[in-house]
């Protein structure tokens, strides 16, 4: 029986982030990758606007991960709940077949600056649809930058901790676990 062979797209993938860790991302040329994937330069391309994108392609996907699970909640479920169902979506994504490359990309971006810094930019940018998309449902300010920022920083949280050495708890498990810390941090004690 033959074996699952990844596209090209996936192929490009793994070969880039092979070399990115190997040789480290600046040093790593579109030609290395294309040589190394054992297909033009052109196709790489066709693929991704630069090497860059290797890593940070599926932006839409990834957002949608956590505008789906919102857009579909009934109309009168809490801000904080609507969070909640967004984390526990990212985990249909996040699934333990992509742990190992979430770990390597991850020390991708680390190593280089302006990468973190792009990987910010994302997870601001998630914030920032998460707050309209809760003042679309009526959630009033500063409630819904305040639930959305936070849901970022427990997904980021979470994320971190998923990818970390060692550790096999799902990403949904984790998210859960950080938005009731969050939720028994904030928790205001009787006077």
């Amino acid at each position: 029986m033959a074996r699952w062979q990844p596209g090209t797209r996936e192929r490009l993938q793994a070969t880039a982030l092979q070399l990115f860790l190997d040789r480290g991302f600046e040093t790593t040329t579109v030609a290395d990758i294309a040589r190394a994937a054992e297909v033009t330069e052109r196709t790489f391309f066709r693929h991704f606007a630069d090497k860059r994108e290797v890593l940070f392609a599926g932006q839409d996907d990834f957002l949608q991960l956590f505008v789906g699970p919102i857009q579909d909640a009934p109309a009168d479920t809490p801000p904080v709940d609507l969070v909640a169902r967004a984390l526990a979506g990212v985990g249909s994504y996040f699934t333990e077949d992509r742990r190992e490359w979430s770990r390597n990309r991850q020390r991708v971006i680390d190593a280089e600056p302006a990468l973190g810094e792009r990987e910010l930019a994302k997870l601001s940018g998630l914030g920032t649809r998460l707050a309209e998309l809760l003042r679309d449902r009526g959630v009033p300010e500063p409630a819904a930058t305040l639930v959305a920022q936070s849901g970022v920083t427990v997904f980021h949280l979470a994320f971190a901790q998923w990818i970390s050495p060692d550790e096999t708890r799902t990403l949904p498990v984790l998210a859960t676990e950080r938005l009731d810390a969050l939720a028994s941090t904030m928790a205001r004690q009787p006077a």
